[in-house]
């Protein structure tokens, strides 16, 4: 064709920032996109290695890794959960600065993370002097982004065919089915979680207790032996604990250290 081109297999992967429109329209111009562009970065820094940062695209990171150099599939899942780990923390710092009043840095706590992956078949193609990502799957993958999941602000969605190249099975590892479709492109089978994905796993499948705290006033799920996700813990953060990041599971019998770690005010049998 002339062109330098070839096609990949690989997975595709977008991470976006949730709230992202009404944040930068209500903030000031000075506050609101210094950031976001802090809190992309830092999704990027877990993002590659193993993937190859394609594009910045407004409040979204594209990324992709070609099977031929992306390793384990594990290797891409951890990333995955690292990223919102990564996020969580540091939309949390940004919160307890106190020194700004201003809208922007009032309302970092609204915003959050959500995840598609993808895995299929693109064209890699030189546009200038810079390399894009082209196809049918590409398409899709962005699409999926645009989906029926209203009201949800920080998820991981994998498509059918980005799970079956992990090897993952969507009920063990607690994935709902979700189906989207789309002009052109059908139905699209998807799998959706909460994240970080790791940390539920280990909370069921390894008799971990989970100790989390997401934010301010939401609640932490802790359990009490393997596949005991019976007792909900209402928990509020306090403006000197984590500020909204994410701690790792820990034994049942840490718990009450954990708990005075994570800067609970008070807990609740909900």
């Amino acid at each position: 064709m002339g062109m330098n081109t070839h096609t990949e297999d690989g997975m595709l992967v977008l991470a976006d920032i949730s709230g992202f429109t009404e944040f930068v329209t209500a903030t000031e111009l000075e506050h609101g996109p210094p950031i976001i562009a802090d809190l992309l970065g830092e999704v990027m820094r877990r993002l590659s290695p193993p993937l190859e940062i394609q594009e910045v695209e407004g409040d979204a990171v594209f990324a992709l890794g070609p099977d031929r150099i992306l390793g384990p599939p594990g290797v891409l899942l951890h990333a995955l959960e690292e990223a919102f780990v990564a996020f969580r923390n540091r939309r949390g710092k940004l919160a307890a600065n106190d020194r700004c009043s201003c809208n922007a840095c009032r309302s970092i706590g609204n915003l959050d993370l959500k995840i598609v992956a993808h895995h299929g078949r693109f064209l890699r193609q030189m546009v200038g002097d810079r390399t894009q990502a082209a196809g049918v799957n590409v398409i899709l993958a962005h699409r999926l982004l645009k989906n029926g999941l209203v009201g949800r602000r920080a998820y991981v969605l994998f498509t059918e065919a980005a799970l079956r190249w992990a090897g993952v099975d969507p009920d063990e590892a607690g994935l709902v089915p979700h189906t989207e479709r789309y002009e052109h492109l059908g139905d699209v089978r998807c799998f959706v979680g909460d994240v970080p994905l790791g940390c539920q796993d280990l909370g069921v499948r390894r008799g971990l207790q989970l100790a989390r705290v997401d934010g301010h006033g939401e609640h932490a799920v802790v359990t009490d032996g393997p596949g005991e996700l019976d007792e909900r813990v209402v928990a509020e953060a306090r403006a000197d604990g984590l500020g909204g990041g994410v701690v790792h599971p820990v034994r049942a019998q840490e718990r009450a250290r954990e708990l005075d770690d994570l800067g609970v005010l008070g807990w609740n049998a909900a």
